[in-house]
């Protein structure tokens, strides 16, 4: 991109000191960024980061400064005469560069900007980053995948399982992984409980395929039915227990009757066997 300067020293001076100014491009660029760049650089989402960013680059004929094809001119040249003078697509360059470079630390989470304050370039950041977040990224798949499969329903309602499944899935995406669907189906099944033994059968045997849709949708209302078995199942446990004691007071109730009336015949037997000894003593 350098090229020489036959201009004299003075003409070029001015120039370059007073005449460069922001393209009109840039200056879109930089106004519509953080519109167009939806998501803040993390060590989760560094994919879908540079998806957007490279493609915002290219639609401004600013990838160059990224990948390094547009490198940095040298910042002095020689005239005609000999003499030093300031180079001025030097000064070009870096005021679109510079400009790139703040650009990118906006989308930069704060985590990740200590790697790259010091850094003099749009390249040099753009490969630092991608060298830094890539050399993590297996360890953290495999980190991802596992706390997936290690996920339970617990005590949580069907929906919060699910969130938290497609939350784990959405983070793997955002890492340059996929999950086809009969292992996300595979892992969902894995995390619910006895209660839900029939319907895992009954999923696992099926010939044809299932959507993810439909197999949300399916598990919410195997949910509201195991939770309806539960309700009638306590409903007839609690008559159970009321009959049972109902029972067992109506049986006491009849033995202290039993009681009461056997105690009442013996106080009779003894008055009569008293009368009638009384009588014989008065006879």
């Amino acid at each position: 991109m350098a090229a020489s300067v036959t201009s004299s020293s003075s003409d070029v001076s001015k120039d370059t000191s007073y005449e460069v100014s922001i393209p009109p491009q840039l200056k879109f660029f930089m106004s519509n960024l953080k519109t167009m760049v939806t998501v803040q650089l993390t060590t989760d989402n560094h994919l879908i980061w540079k998806s957007q960013l490279l493609k915002l680059f290219t639609a401004n004929n600013y990838e160059g400064y990224l990948t390094g094809d547009i490198p940095k001119p040298p910042k002095q040249l020689l005239s005609s005469d000999g003499s030093v003078i300031i180079n001025p697509q030097y000064s070009t360059w870096m005021l679109i560069d510079q400009h790139l470079a703040s650009a990118i630390y906006s989308t930069v989470s704060a985590s990740l900007l200590p790697y790259i304050l010091n850094l003099e370039s749009t390249h040099h950041i753009w490969a630092t980053l991608e060298l830094r977040l890539q050399s993590t990224h297996r360890s953290r798949l495999l980190q991802l995948k596992s706390e997936l499969h290690q996920l339970q329903l617990g005590d949580k309602t069907m929906l919060q399982y699910l969130t938290d499944i497609k939350a784990k899935i959405d983070i793997i995406a955002a890492s340059g992984s996929s999950i086809d669907t009969e292992d996300i189906i595979l892992y969902t099944l894995n995390g619910l409980p006895a209660t839900y033994q029939s319907f895992k059968a009954v999923i696992r045997n099926q010939l044809q395929p299932i959507s993810l849709d439909d197999f949300y949708a399916l598990l919410c209302s195997e949910e509201l039915h195991i939770a309806s078995e539960v309700g009638c199942d306590a409903t007839a446990a609690s008559n159970t227990d009321s009959n049972y004691a109902l029972t067992a007071s109506k049986g006491t109730y009849h033995s202290r009757a039993s009681s009461y009336r056997g105690q009442s015949s013996s106080r009779g037997s003894a008055r009569t066997t008293t009368g009638r000894s009384a009588s014989s003593r008065g006879g």
